[in-house]
C-alpha cells in the first residue's frame, strides 16, 4: 500500500531503515517489502545487495541492535537516518543519490508503519 500511495516499486529504493530486532525478522521482511522475492532473502544478502554497492543500502545507521533497540525512539531513529540520508548529510554513511527511502517499524501489540520518503527539489 505504502508503495501505491508513493507511485514507485520496492526496485525504486536505494536505502532502507528496517526492524531487525532478531536476524530473522530481517530475512522475513526483505521479502515482505519486496526487496527481494520470495525465498531468495539469504542470496540476497550472500551477495551483498542489501549493502553498499548492492541494490538497496539496508540500516545504514546500524540498525536497532546497534542502537540497543530503544522502545519508543527506534521509529524516531529510523526517521532522522532517513531525513539525513535525502538531505545528503549523513555523512560516511551517504548513499550516493538517494532521493527515497523506506522505513519499516515495528511496535508492541503487532504494530507496523511503513513509511515512503521523497526528497523535494
Amino acid at each position: 500500500m505504502a508503495y501505491e500511495r508513493a507511485g514507485i516499486g520496492p526496485e525504486d529504493i536505494p536505502v532502507v531503515e528496517l526492524h531487525d530486532c532478531f536476524t530473522a525478522n530481517e530475512l522475513i521482511t526483505y521479502e515482505a517489502l519486496g526487496l527481494t522475492p520470495a525465498g531468495t532473502a539469504e542470496k540476497f544478502i550472500m551477495d551483498g545487495e542489501n549493502t553498499y554497492g548492492g541494490r538497496v543500502v539496508t540500516n545504514p545507521s546500524g540498525g536497532l541492535l546497534s542502537k540497543g533497540h530503544p522502545l519508543g525512539a527506534t521509529g524516531l531513529a529510523q526517521c532522522a537516518e532517513l531525513t539525513w540520508q535525502l538531505r545528503g548529510t549523513a555523512g560516511g554513511r551517504q548513499v550516493e543519490g538517494a532521493r527515497t527511502a523506506l522505513q519499516h517499524n515495528l511496535g508492541i501489540g503487532s504494530a507496523c508503519v511503513v513509511t515512503v520518503y521523497q526528497a523535494v527539489d
